[in-house]
């Protein structure tokens, strides 16, 4: 009954005429962010994210979240329309999205998007509302070696269970590892990889390193690709919306499973992509009409939207309650709050109420907010897809290079987010994952103090990381999530024998 109190006095706070009028803003934001490929969820917060500096904590956190939930919706929009995905996620979208859209089926196809998105993030915040509280009374017994334990499970979890290959994970988080590293030695006061260059003394902002490897990097990349916009009308009516409506309550076993997979893989470092992709496969998999998927299938559509915005949704879990964000966009957010002066962990819980919960209720009005609004303005947003990409690119640039200034008001940082912007090309050109960077990047610092912590405590005794039953559960898991790749074939080579007699034997 706490949470229910506590969630009460959030929504009081989000329904001021201020943020609630942020809160619109960043939908509509978010929603143009997922519209434009180049954009992404994680590079729009991060563009405006100085923007919010003058703000309060609870207004700029409900106006970025905003941003998050619109730009989850409006990766659907082209994924449906145009067969161009807006958003990494929102690629198992056009598998059946836009085969329904070439049926003349576009408005039925939009509508199952963003109410499957809608259901998905509302069974996540409830997740949320009522797990959070529990995680961070948890994580008040957390100390230095507890703290390292779950960083130690996030990079170890990235590299084991990522779909990429795992060397590729592990080059691109240990570069995020060395460019944290640079600047000043927050044990010791030394100044570490510097080479003599006094800007360098405050290290990499992360910022500019999102800027530049999500925005520039993807831009350079759509300016190769010679990426055109062909226009189309879509329009949705009542009629459409509440036919579509009733239909959609035959797939509540899909919805259901699709956002148990969202959560598990957004509270994991998985994310919205992978689970949409894994939430299409099962779907086709289980489903009557599996073998239709493919040809324009609602529940092809159902599926993914509803993984992906739980994923997303509940990836903000883990950083409020432990301090680690379970995607690049609440890896952005994570930063913002450290920028604000907070700190997440279970503390926010305790001596920042007002934040979090305030937070916690933008989740629910938000997304109420982001259906409304999708559903009303599809045709102005297919519209703007009809502007030459040559134009809209260098307004992107533009916006990336006014975020990079602004952060430091230093020239030097726009030269620095244009280079990160040709780092996060040549990653993409060579099949690089960026979010193990990012990660590595914002949390290589604070796992690197907490395991110095740690061993000064023990003397340099690598045995404290065993040292009590919760420490130890937590790092041998990590070590368990590290290897899995090589469990994972072992077992299938202990199986292959047994499944090569039983055919031998004719038996299935």
């Amino acid at each position: 009954m706490d949470e229910i109190g506590s969630l009460m006095h959030g929504f009081a706070v989000v329904l001021s005429p201020l943020n609630l009028g942020l809160m619109f803003l960043g939908i509509v934001l978010g929603v143009l962010i997922g519209v434009l490929p180049g954009l992404g969820g994680a590079n729009g917060v991060a563009i405006l994210l100085p923007l919010t500096f003058t703000m309060s904590p609870t207004s700029a956190i409900v106006m970025l979240s905003c941003i998050y939930w619109g730009a989850l919706f409006g990766g659907a929009i082209t994924s449906v329309l145009f067969n161009i995905p807006g958003e990494p996620w929102s690629v198992a979208t056009t598998f059946d999205g836009y085969p329904l859209a070439q049926k003349g089926r576009a408005g039925e196809a939009l509508t199952a998007a963003f109410t499957s998105s809608f259901v998905g993030a509302l069974i996540a915040v409830l997740m949320i509302t009522f797990l959070a509280p529990l995680v961070a009374k948890f994580a008040l017994k957390f100390g230095a070696p507890e703290f390292f334990s779950v960083y130690l499970l996030t990079f170890c979890s990235f590299v084991g269970m990522g779909k990429g290959n795992p060397f590729k994970i592990l080059a691109a988080m240990s570069l995020g590892f060395a460019l944290a590293a640079v600047g000043m030695d927050t044990m010791t006061g030394q100044l570490r990889m510097t080479f003599g260059f006094t800007e360098l003394m405050r290290g990499f902002d992360f910022l500019i390193a999102v800027i530049g490897l999500f925005g520039i990097g993807e831009i350079l990349l759509s300016m190769e690709e010679g990426l055109n916009f062909s226009g189309k009308s879509a329009r949705i009516n009542p009629a459409v919306v509440w036919q579509t409506w009733k239909e959609l309550p035959r797939y509540w076993v899909t919805s259901l499973r699709s956002s148990l997979v969202g959560i598990w893989m957004g509270i994991t470092p998985g994310g919205a992509t992978p689970a949409s992709f894994m939430s299409y496969g099962l779907a086709k998999k289980m489903s009557r009409n599996g073998a239709k998927f493919g040809t324009g299938e609602v529940e092809g559509v159902v599926a993914p939207e509803t993984a992906a915005h739980a994923a997303g949704t509940s990836a903000l879990l883990p950083m409020l309650a432990l301090g680690i964000p379970g995607s690049p966009t609440a890896a952005v957010l994570l930063g913002g709050l450290l920028i604000w002066g907070l700190q997440p962990g279970p503390l926010l819980f305790v001596e920042q109420k007002e934040f979090v919960w305030g937070l916690i209720a933008s989740m629910y009005l938000g997304n109420i907010a982001g259906l409304i609004v999708v559903l009303s303005t599809v045709p102005l947003f297919a519209s703007i897809l009809r502007i030459p990409f040559s134009i809209i690119a260098p307004v992107i640039i533009v916006i990336c290079a006014i975020g990079a200034y602004t952060v430091h008001s230093a020239m030097l940082d726009v030269w620095l987010m244009l280079l990160f912007g040709v780092v996060g090309y040549v990653f993409k050109k060579l099949d690089y994952p960026l979010a193990p960077l990012v990660l590595a990047l914002v949390l290589g610092d604070k796992a690197e103090d907490s395991f110095r912590q740690a061993m000064l405590v023990s003397q340099g005794d690598l045995a404290i990381l065993w040292s009590n039953p919760l420490v130890g559960s937590i790092t041998t898991l990590a070590l368990v999530m590290l290897g899995w790749p090589l469990i994972a074939k072992a077992l299938a080579l202990l199986r292959g024998p047994k499944d090569k007699a039983a055919l031998a034997n004719g038996k299935p």
